[in-house]
């Protein structure tokens, strides 16, 4: 009883149970020659990562997909395996949001090849980060079609990105751990 009456009285706690994503759909298809993937991830920034973002410290999010052919002898044979990488800024003096989009990590030296949008509000750009459309994670050739595959899905903010100080400062608490994992079967179509 006494137990019920602390985690209920601790508004902490409360938080840490908030705070997370969630995954509302997940979709692979064969396109042509490439297997596609769609997914759509759920969540609200806590305050700390909104107020980090408010003054100008860029997040960086990760989406990973990997595809495995299922053995039943050993472990499962990795097939394909790719990254998105957005990173979200606010930018000051325009009063905008900006979503960088690339294949690879993103560091202090340079974003390479990205894509970049800018969102006046920070409602539309959650929403472009929240929602995979159509992404490229394998060639169909690739894949054994007669055979049994696996898509691991993984999305998370990733805190390694951050400056070194605010590292420090997430370790252990759960209002940074934005992230979500999905394991899938697949079950493609050969092409006609």
């Amino acid at each position: 009883m006494l137990c019920a009456l602390l985690v209920w009285g601790c508004p902490r706690f409360a938080m840490a149970q908030a705070v997370g994503a969630e995954l509302s759909q997940l979709q692979i298809e064969r396109a042509g020659d490439a297997v596609l993937l769609s997914a759509t991830t759920r969540f609200d920034l806590p305050p700390v990562v909104e107020e980090a973002l408010l003054k100008g410290i860029p997040m960086i999010f990760v989406a990973e997909a990997e595809l495995a052919r299922e053995r039943w002898y050993w472990t499962n044979k990795k097939v394909a395996r790719a990254e998105r990488h957005m990173r979200l800024a606010f930018q000051p003096l325009t009063r905008r949001w900006r979503l960088n989009i690339a294949s690879g990590p993103i560091t202090v030296t340079g974003i390479g090849m990205a894509l970049t949008q800018n969102f006046d509000a920070l409602s539309d750009a959650l929403a472009a980060v929240q929602r995979i459309s159509r992404w490229k994670i394998a060639d169909a050739a690739e894949l054994d079609l007669s055979q049994r595959h696996l898509l691991q899905f993984r999305f998370r903010l990733d805190v390694t990105q951050l400056p070194r100080p605010l590292q420090i400062g997430t370790l252990g608490d759960t209002d940074w751990d934005l992230g979500v994992n999905a394991t899938r079967p697949v079950q493609l179509e050969p092409a006609r």
